[in-house]
């Protein structure tokens, strides 16, 4: 299931592009400002980022020139007013993948991602590793002790947080906003069922007090350090 972030401000607009991708089956996040999606970017890896050019504050070029600065692979599809030969020039040299002038229609939004999900994915895809816990995010993979597991989407992006943020503690709250923000259906008891799925799949069989997701009682969770 291609995972998809959408930057766009306008909250009308960001809304229809969201329930569009998802009824298209498509794992959607949406950040309605640069500042956001920058850390949404930190956190998480998407197969496309559509990007608005014009964000309030942070604008949507200086998100593109940190997420290519960072190392950051993912197709990008800038979303603007701009009609300019020059400006599409400056967007595409910055990074940008394709280019589409506001008013557009959704369908060809959603014929320009699916043209560059068809693209092979890059050699060098990131690869997470804590202990013997190994996550390969473009091969949507992930190891335990070498041998292979299966992870539900969701835990596999829940997964994926952990071993970014490594021994920080997150509350329940804050998992579900940073990691489900586009999920309506997540819930305080749907994360905890999530979290007690991963701990079967990655710890063994061993108790939940060993277990390398850590619960920190009245606080939240913490993917603790191999000793």
């Amino acid at each position: 299931m291609p995972k998809i972030l959408v930057v766009e401000d306008d909250a009308d607009l960001a809304e229809m592009m969201s329930s569009w991708f998802g009824n298209e089956r498509y794992t959607v996040e949406v950040a309605l400002d640069g500042a956001y999606a920058r850390d949404l970017l930190k956190a998480s890896a998407y197969d496309v980022i559509v990007l608005d050019w014009d964000l309030p504050g942070c604008s949507g070029i200086d998100v593109l020139q940190e997420f290519r600065a960072g190392g950051g692979h993912s197709p990008v599809i800038m979303l603007t007013g701009k009609s300019e030969i020059a400006d599409k020039e400056a967007g595409l040299g910055l990074g940008a993948d394709d280019y589409l002038t506001k008013p557009f229609a959704i369908r060809e939004l959603g014929a320009r991602v699916q043209a560059l999900l068809r693209r092979p994915p890059l050699v060098n895809s990131a690869v997470l590793q804590v202990g013997k816990v190994e996550l390969d995010i473009g091969k949507h993979r992930v190891l335990v002790g070498g041998e292979e597991v299966h992870l539900l989407p969701r835990d596999f992006a829940l997964l994926e947080f952990f071993l970014r943020h490594k021994d920080q503690v997150f509350s329940g709250e804050a998992l579900i906003e940073r990691v489900w923000s586009s999920d309506s259906d997540a819930t305080p008891e749907g994360l905890r069922t999530a979290i007690k799925r991963i701990r079967k799949k990655i710890d063994g069989g061993a108790e939940e007090t060993r277990s390398m997701i850590e619960t920190i009682p009245r606080v939240g969770y913490r993917l603790r350090l191999p000793r």
